[in-house]
């Protein structure tokens, strides 16, 4: 009890560190998510209306998936410098490979039958998108997304290797000096930030399938 005591004080001796590295750490990540969700979907509808070519995308993003974080922030030091850039571009490249995945396969995978009455009914290909296969493949997409979303912040921890800042210049620091203290500091906020992530999502989702449900 007296270690749980003794850890609370230390945490609230560091509220306004863990304030400031906890707002860049969100912002990175929230950063990330957006970026690579923003532009994995649209290639993802791209690549489900061609089968042939989605199966060599989804391999190029599993490749790039397989690298460590810090190898490829490792390579992107030469050509973007320390600091937000590098850090974001590997978040959107992690980002890429369960949305890019499950937006083709989500979409694929709307049953034919289902698409063959909208076009019986006169829809457009736009429209069928939007009203048919987007609607019915949202929570395979949106697992995806709530999926990166929780990894985009446990991997942006990485960007404090490159003077990106983040709940990760505590962990580092806490591994370096072996302060359990000052890692339980920087990894307690990461964990209550992906939970926060995920919930938000799942709202999110919740409520784009009551819109497009009434749609």
């Amino acid at each position: 009890m007296e270690a749980v005591v003794d850890f609370f004080q230390y945490f609230w001796e560091l509220r306004e560190t863990l304030l400031r590295l906890a707002t860049r750490h969100a912002w990175m990540s929230l950063f990330g998510v957006l970026i690579g969700t923003a532009t994995a979907v649209p290639v993802g509808i791209f690549l489900s209306r061609r089968p042939k070519l989605s199966g060599y995308a989804i391999d190029v993003a599993g490749m790039l998936y397989t690298i460590p974080s810090l190898a490829v922030l490792g390579f992107l030091l030469p050509f973007m410098g320390l600091g937000w850039l590098p850090t974001i571009t590997a978040l959107v490249i992690y980002s890429w490979l369960p949305v890019l995945r499950n937006t083709c396969t989500g979409i694929m995978g709307v049953d034919a039958s289902i698409k063959e009455a909208a076009r019986g009914m006169g829809a457009t290909p736009f429209q069928m998108l939007i009203r048919v296969e987007l609607p019915l493949a949202l929570p395979i997409i949106m697992a995806a997304i709530r999926t990166v979303a929780v990894l985009t912040v446990g991997i942006t921890t990485m960007g404090a290797l490159v003077g990106a800042g983040g709940m990760g210049e505590l962990i580092f620091q806490g591994i370096s000096m072996m302060d359990n203290y000052l890692i339980l500091a920087g990894t307690i906020p990461v964990s209550l930030m992906a939970l926060f992530f995920d919930q938000i999502l799942g709202l999110l989702e919740r409520r784009l399938q009551l819109i497009t449900g009434a749609a």
